[in-house]
């Protein structure tokens, strides 16, 4: 047993071996100099399991029968999920008033029109981002008898399962109109807010691993993506291959936002860059079906 006081240290091979693990599972990738997050991070689950060394641990997580839900635990040790209501106006406001009038058209204009949008939330986090799209997709009286339905997904049970709650302290509120508080939010004898039923019934929220290509076919597809700051955490071949995944699953003119220090880049030219008046976003081509 591993005395809670005893400072545990990592090797080299150690690191390099939890790390490669990790990247497997999840494509988080931590350079060298991260070492000591992965050391400081996953100590805890040493003393936790009762382990005296990392390579233990590693033996552990290789061959337990409780790997996969150790590696879900590592997942809420090991991801960052800071988030609020409404952030990044600018692209919401493309969202709102430039993106959704354009698919509301294109519906208009299909020879077999179809009155519904699907949105998805990938690394939705505490579910702040879903259910902001949900409250402003009800404002919409363009879309007041469309079938609506957003799909949040995250790596980490731990927060998906606040976004469930749908239950919100102050600090979640701090780019948030009182307008929206008041219409869509229902205060809690504690201070906090609930989300309410007209708004949380739109929203599904579901654990699903980026790399994981076959969950991932199982959602269908979507006229919106919403990605925003999730693939900084992915190295190169990781970034490629969930933005191939997201390609897929879009249909033909569909959207994909990301967040503001993001970019594909050096990463696919299957996506046009579309230049709005509020920002930048980028959309699947038409003709486009079949390319991967």
């Amino acid at each position: 047993m591993c005395p809670p006081d005893q400072e545990l240290t990592m090797s080299d091979e150690d690191f390099r071996l939890l790390r490669d693990l990790v990247y497997s599972h999840s494509g988080l990738w931590f350079d060298d100099h991260n070492a000591y997050l992965l050391e400081k991070r996953l100590g805890r689950r040493l003393v936790t399991h009762q382990l005296k060394s990392f390579r233990e641990y590693y033996q552990f997580l290789r061959f337990n029968r409780k790997r996969e839900q150790e590696m879900e635990e590592i997942m809420d040790l090991l991801t960052t999920n800071e988030t609020y209501f409404f952030r990044e106006e600018y692209q919401l406001k493309a969202f709102t008033e430039e993106i959704i009038p354009e698919i509301c058209a294109a519906a208009r204009g299909a020879k077999e029109p179809k009155r519904r949008i699907r949105v998805w939330s990938a690394g939705c986090s505490t579910g702040e981002e879903p259910y902001t799209i949900a409250m402003l997709l009800l404002e919409l009286e363009s879309l007041h008898d469309w079938s609506i339905e957003i799909i949040g997904t995250d790596i980490s049970q731990r927060v998906l399962q606040h976004a469930r709650r749908g239950i919100y302290s102050a600090s979640a509120f701090r780019a948030t109109s009182d307008y929206f508080r008041t219409k869509y939010f229902t205060p809690q004898p504690d201070g906090s807010y609930r989300v309410m039923d007209n708004v949380r019934n739109l929203v599904t929220i579901s654990h699903l691993n980026l790399l994981d290509s076959t969950r991932m076919k199982m959602l269908g597809s979507f006229d919106l993506i919403f990605c925003r700051n999730v693939i900084i955490y992915f190295d190169q071949a990781v970034k490629k291959k969930v933005v191939e995944s997201f390609f897929r699953a879009l249909r033909e003119s569909g959207f994909l936002l990301l967040g503001h220090s993001e970019s594909l880049m050096n990463i696919t030219t299957l996506f046009n860059l579309r230049h709005f008046k509020n920002d930048m976003v980028y959309q699947k081509p038409v003709g486009s079906a079949g390319v991967i």
